[in-house]
């Protein structure tokens, strides 16, 4: 039975861009048959704390003797490795913040990216590799190659480094520029190129979940 991994963590809960196409990926997934299952996982509604302990960067064997977190943190990041290990494929939404991603966001990754666990250091290979993930990046201005403010994505490029570079998995970009077009007024002489970042985005985004769903 084909499972999906879903993360949102846009903390606009009405008129999110990232919701609304990361949802399209879900019913697209779904509307494959009736045993494609899909595990939801808000971060804005249920919020991951930050990270407690130094200690769970590492897998236990590779701990000093001052790193004993608490058991229960342990077995909060046991689940959410297990959500992500158990996964056929992953969609996350990460909507630009500030030039950055969510808070939300950085701490499942603080969780799930633990050396020696999701990321050997022992030549054994990475239990994640290959594992197909889509980030859906949604960004107010226009961030897309070749813009002036292209260089201020800090968003996809940290979230293709940890993802791709360090835990192995296959990485897929969807990004919708422009978001904010209809509502700030210098940037409303391109609503249009932003209609068609998002059109684009919603063919991208049901072809990718088609595709790997199969």
């Amino acid at each position: 039975m084909p499972r999906l991994l879903h993360l949102d963590s846009s903390a606009d809960l009405e008129t999110s861009v990232s919701r609304e196409l990361t949802r399209l990926f879900v019913d697209t997934w779904r509307g494959l048959g009736p045993g494609h299952a899909v595990v939801e996982r808000d971060l804005h509604r249920s919020p991951l704390p930050h990270l407690p302990d130094a200690g769970l960067h590492y897998a236990p064997q590779l701990r000093t003797d001052s790193e004993r977190p608490d058991p229960a943190a342990e077995g909060l990041q046991a689940e959410l490795i297990g959500e992500l290990t158990g996964a056929d494929a992953v969609v996350i939404g990460a909507p630009m913040y500030n030039s950055s991603m969510p808070s939300t966001l950085k701490a499942w990754i603080d969780f799930v990216h633990v050396v020696g666990t999701t990321v050997p250091v022992d030549g054994s290979g990475k239990p994640l590799a290959g594992k197909p993930v889509t980030i859906v990046s949604t960004r107010g201005n226009n961030y897309a190659p070749g813009t002036a403010s292209a260089s201020g994505d800090f968003v996809v490029p940290p979230l293709r480094q940890v993802l791709g570079d360090s835990l192995g998995m296959s990485v897929s970009v969807v990004t919708v520029d422009l978001t904010l077009a209809n509502r700030l007024p210098p940037l409303a002489p391109f609503a249009a190129q932003a209609a068609e970042s998002l059109a684009a985005a919603r063919v991208a985004v049901r072809d990718l979940a088609a595709t790997l769903g199969s």
